[in-house]
């Protein structure tokens, strides 16, 4: 089954992620690939995916908070939130109070070999550590959408 993760824009999102600087000013604008330097591999494009349900976690997800068995090499890992139905594209809150993930299942998730990881909010850390851990992925072959 092929699943469409794309988050629909409006005008006034896009006005919101302006306004706010933020990411929006390096061109990171809806659902999107964080590539930091790096060359997406299209194979990517067709991953076996799980998608945990992590929306009663606010602040920091961890790796209690998903079954790590169902975990294979090289999956599309994605963690559903519910946060960017509550929150505005763009908004402060959407920028800067998102959830994040802890350090420990990030590594467990780099260990796991994953292609993707998958979120429904701004990233998986938060602004001033969004781009080096997007990077820090990235060298590894896991990239952020």
């Amino acid at each position: 089954m092929l699943i469409d993760l794309s988050l629909p824009m409006t005008k006034e999102a896009v006005e919101e992620a302006v306004r706010n600087k933020g990411a929006a000013s390096l061109g990171h604008f809806g659902t999107h690939v964080d590539l930091v330097g790096k060359e997406f591999p299209l194979s990517y494009l067709r991953r076996k995916g799980v998608v945990f349900d992590v929306s009663a976690h606010e602040g920091m997800i961890d790796v209690r908070d998903v079954d790590a068995s169902k975990i294979e090499k090289e999956m599309f890992v994605a963690l559903y939130t519910g946060f960017s139905d509550s929150h505005q594209y763009g908004s402060p809150a959407y920028v800067h109070e998102h959830p994040q993930l802890s350090s420990a299942l990030i590594e467990e998730l780099l260990k796991r070999q994953v292609s993707i990881i998958g979120v429904d909010f701004a990233g998986i850390r938060r602004p001033d550590e969004h781009a080096q851990i997007d990077r820090y992925c990235a060298e590894k072959g896991v990239f952020i959408v």
